[in-house]
């Protein structure tokens, strides 16, 4: 059926900024192509990479495509039962839930796919300077932002407006939830894996240099930094913005039950939010063509300048889409009013994400106070290292969640949940901006690897150097960008879910910390990010020791590698880490769908929906300490690595290495891929409602309430 209401015109603005953002992603990729792939060492080690990566995602991919239809059986039989056979409720949930596994996984190949083509080209393109070379890195990680966001955005109009229901939509989200899960648990696996280990035995060991073509993991880290931070990252951002989308949308359909309230207010309501997504999508279009024209001396200035640019054009373009919207002459004024306070909630998201991004950049820039005195603390020894750069992981948990906290405060304040939902959507509204910078950080940390395995000048290592620091920087915003855009985009799937359940069961939904149940599903939500978060680090930890134990065996056996005379077996580790990094999904992909399914069933709604509360919480903390730690152990050692503190072969570079070796599981493995966890329950609880709703009407199978 067609739902959207004749005079809600301002819906096709979607559809034209998602064709937009199509074109203009082809347009940036044909300027990749065309770049100089350098020399023939050059494009052979390229050519390890996009094998390597290749045969990673096709095993993944592999793998990933049992575990969806699995979950389709399961929504089918779930949908099945509640309408009494196969109807066509049922067969739109599990396309829907398909179509968006399939859309979240084209965009992380596609994305991944011109990221290994631009690395090699963004080193070449330094032997000309650092603006050509910034160009294709940057060209290259624009083409992931702008498909991942049109693949989404697009996705969720053409559902929306053929079947017209939120919830049927709902499945969209869920499967590119279930793209992220395995993208970004299992590329930061791979990625650090390689990583750790190729620091471990060819850093500290033999003193090789960063990206050594003799060390067998330098091939199998740069394959990493593609699985996991390009495929990886971009699912989990597509997820996050598909589920801030459905959550505000979900809001808005809900004003359907109250009486008095017209056909054309709710389902305006319900579009709105991916309205001013269509104007935050033509910003960061506008915004990265900008950067594109600029000349470039300081990479990380002009990241930030492409994020100050979105934000600000974001609120511009979501401005003129609302007042387009209340020129609806059959809205009545009260509604248009509303529709106001939400663009006032959605800019004050989006400005919380930049305060969020700011203070990321602050305590993990290798130019600021607290990445140099990590690095100066290292002087002292390895113990000091650790002990303050987790100290400045913790005190970088306030600035965020105090954005957050205001943001939250005063959306609420403009229009309860709804103003909350249409926060998150703010915040996550430029992510063809923060996908795109995101990206940006492994082309061109692959890129420096290429230099030093292709024999190119040092002066032009250097310069990859300081792209590559830019990088780190922007990843680690990105990151914060995305933990923070999470927990709004879950609190409000939260609100959402409190609210269904008291409409199906009709009982007090509210989440009082003194009653029982209420207590043991909080205390149970709490438990389990800490939980993923282990078992994501220890799976790093086991095939690390695997991979350390094959880099020595082929120094051993073979000398003549660390003599350059003979090639190092790459292709052995990139094994390793793949069989790895898919063997050690099974527990966090059986966690976070199974979790929240149990305590549902065993203990009702209430209890899920305090579970949810407490994952919420806990996952946000743990989010912003890992990934924040984790970058600033990062730069602290690149900083020394520049020069700095005695630069290398000293105890402070050592004992910089051990901080960064630490930091790797925290950044790019557990700490981004938790948002991806709290986001998959919450859905999971959302899409099987009607089975706990189905369990003594919602109080469970040990009613504690």
């Amino acid at each position: 059926m067609i739902f959207v209401v004749t005079g809600v015109w301002t819906i096709w603005l979607v559809l034209v900024a998602a064709l937009a953002s199509f074109v203009a992603a082809v347009l940036l990729k044909k300027k990749v192509d065309n770049a100089d792939p350098g020399n023939e060492e050059m494009v052979k080690v390229q050519g390890y990479i996009k094998d390597g990566a290749r045969a990673f995602i096709k095993r993944q991919y592999t793998t990933l495509a049992i575990f969806v239809a699995g979950l389709a059986i399961a929504l089918g039989v779930l949908y099945g039962l509640r309408n009494e056979g196969i109807s066509f409720h049922w067969s739109l949930m599990v396309l829907s839930y398909l179509l968006g596994s399939i859309a979240s996984g084209w965009a992380g190949w596609l994305g991944m796919k011109v990221g290994v083509d631009a690395n090699a080209k963004t080193a070449q393109a330094a032997t000309k300077g650092l603006t050509p070379a910034f160009d294709v890195s940057f060209f290259g990680g624009a083409v992931m932002g702008l498909i991942c966001s049109a693949s989404a955005l697009g996705g969720v109009f053409i559902l929306y407006f053929i079947i017209g229901d939120p919830m049927i939509v709902l499945g969209f989200s869920f499967g590119a939830s279930t793209i992220a899960l395995f993208a970004k648990a299992g590329g930061g696996i791979f990625t650090k894996t390689a990583d750790v280990a190729a620091d471990l035995v060819g850093k500290i060991e033999y003193s090789l240099p960063e990206d050594d073509p003799r060390n067998p993991a330098a091939v199998a880290d740069n394959v990493g930094d593609n699985v996991g931070d390009i495929a990886g990252m971009g699912a989990d951002l597509f997820d996050s913005y598909v589920a801030s989308l459905i959550a505000a949308m979900l809001l808005g359909f809900s004003l359907s039950r109250i009486d008095g309230i017209s056909v054309i207010d709710y389902t305006t309501f319900a579009s709105y939010p991916i309205i001013i997504s269509a104007g935050g999508l033509i910003a960061s279009i506008i915004g990265i063509f900008i950067i594109a024209k600029m000349e470039k001396q300081s990479p990380g200035k002009a990241l930030n300048i492409a994020t100050w640019l979105a934000t600000g054009l974001f609120i511009a373009f979501a401005a003129l889409f609302t007042l387009l919207t209340t020129t609806v002459s059959d809205l009545t004024g009260d509604m248009k009013a509303r529709l106001w306070r939400n663009w006032g909630s959605a800019s004050i998201g989006v400005i919380a994400g930049l305060v969020i991004g700011l203070t990321t950049d602050y305590y993990t820039d290798d130019s600021k106070h607290p990445t140099q005195a990590v690095a100066e603390s290292s002087q002292q020894g390895h113990a000091l290292n650790i002990l303050t750069g987790f100290s400045y992981g913790l005190l970088s948990v306030a600035p965020p969640t105090i954005g957050i906290v205001v943001s939250m405060a005063i959306s609420y304040a403009l229009d309860g949940v709804y103003g909350v939902a249409n926060a998150s959507v703010g915040m996550l509204a430029i992510v063809g901006t923060i996908v795109s910078n995101d990206a940006y950080g492994p082309i061109v940390d692959n890129a420096r690897g290429i230099a030093e395995q292709g024999g190119l000048e040092e002066d032009v290592i250097a310069l990859c150097d300081k792209l590559d620091s830019a990088g780190n920087t922007a990843k680690a915003i990105t990151k914060g960008f995305s933990i923070g855009a999470a927990a709004l985009t879950v609190l409000a799937l939260l609100y959402s879910f409190m609210e269904e359940a008291g409409h199906y069961t009709g009982a007090d939904m509210h989440l009082d910390l003194l009653s029982v149940d209420v207590m043991i599903g909080a205390l149970l939500g709490v438990m389990v990010p800490c939980i993923y978060s282990a078992v994501l680090i220890f799976a790093v930890d086991k095939n690390a020791q695997v991979m350390v134990k094959e880099i020595r065996r082929q120094f051993e056996e073979h000398p003549a590698i660390l003599e350059g005379t003979e090639p190092a077996d790459f292709e052995r580790c990139i094994d390793i880490a793949t069989k790895g990094s898919l063997r050690e999904l099974v527990v966090p992909s059986l966690l976070s769908v199974g979790a929240p399914i149990i305590v549902g069933v065993l203990f009702g709604v209430r209890a899920l929906g305090a579970f949810l509360a407490g994952t919420i919480l806990i996952g946000f903390i743990f989010g912003l300490l890992l990934s924040n730690a984790g970058g600033t152990w990062d730069n602290a050692k690149k900083y020394i690595e520049d020069g700095n503190l005695g630069g290398k072969g000293t105890l402070a570079h050592a004992a910089s290495v051990t901080g960064d070796t630490v930091g790797d599981p925290f950044k790019d493995t557990a700490g981004p891929a938790i948002n991806t966890l709290i986001c998959v329950m919450s859905l999971t609880a959302e899409i099987f409602l009607q089975l706990f709703v189905a369990v003594n009407n919602g109080a469970g199978l040990i009613p504690l309430a």
